[in-house]
């Protein structure tokens, strides 16, 4: 399990593709690999992988399967890529940001960039069937990092993250632009919510499921708004 609270940016030192999987290098910031040992899980721009080999202390190796490069970006690595870093919680770690499996759901891709005063927000597109998942104040990972969701268009498919100053130091959101693409990890909780919401509905509605979902997107809402949950985790600020 992680917390969504990136330790630091690490950057790709070395590439092996073979048959089924490509072997990373990543070479640590400072202080990050003491007591990494081999078989540890570290998440990698969210997405999580064990470490199989230290070449060196500041240096891991890790293997990732065909499966997770057809569903993440980690596909596009290049050697001096930077990739945000997470090492697994330990026991009774205080967990600032909201738990994480590492286990990457899907992708979303930059489709607007904002730069107000002191923050920089990215409108992310995201397909409908995750989109659903995501509510305004509620928690999201982007990349391995905890966010909350600001503002989210479930018609058009898309949400907003506001990233503070101290979220864009430690991250590599610095980096991305329009058209990037990012792993996103919904928030557990609010999908097992939400899809017990809709069981229930089509259960106890049956037939009449689909004329009260048409019903709502006539009247600009949906079966996923209904499905809301009655009870967000708290409001933090959002990057935070």
């Amino acid at each position: 399990m992680f917390t969504g609270i990136v330790q630091g940016v690490a950057t790709v030192s070395a590439l092996d593709e073979r048959a089924g999987l490509t072997s990373v290098e990543l070479a640590f910031p400072d202080g990050f690999g003491a007591g990494l040992e081999i078989g540890a899980s570290v998440a990698v721009d969210g997405v999580c992988l064990t470490v199989t080999a230290r070449a060196r202390a500041t240096a891991a190796r890790f293997d990732v399967m065909q499966q997770s490069l057809a569903l993440t970006t980690l596909a596009a690595l290049r050697v001096g890529s930077r990739v945000n870093v997470e090492r697994a919680a330990r026991d009774g770690a205080e967990i600032g940001g909201h738990p994480l499996s590492g286990h990457v759901d899907g992708m979303g891709r930059i489709v607007q960039v904002r730069t107000p005063e002191n923050n920089r927000v990215l409108r992310i597109a995201l397909a409908p069937p995750l989109v659903r998942y995501v509510f305004a104040k509620g928690y999201i990972a982007v990349n391995g990092c905890s966010l909350t969701a600001a503002e989210v268009d479930r018609r058009d498919g898309w949400f907003e993250v506001w990233l503070i100053p101290e979220t864009l130091r430690t991250t590599t959101f610095a980096d991305k632009h329009e058209g990037d693409a990012l792993n996103i990890e919904i928030e557990r909780q609010t999908q097992v919510f939400v899809d017990t919401v809709r069981e229930a509905i089509d259960e106890r509605l049956g037939a009449l499921a689909p004329l009260l979902e048409r019903w709502l997107r006539e009247h600009g809402a949906s079966l996923d708004d209904v499905a809301r949950p009655a009870a967000l985790p708290p409001v933090r600020p959002a990057g935070g």
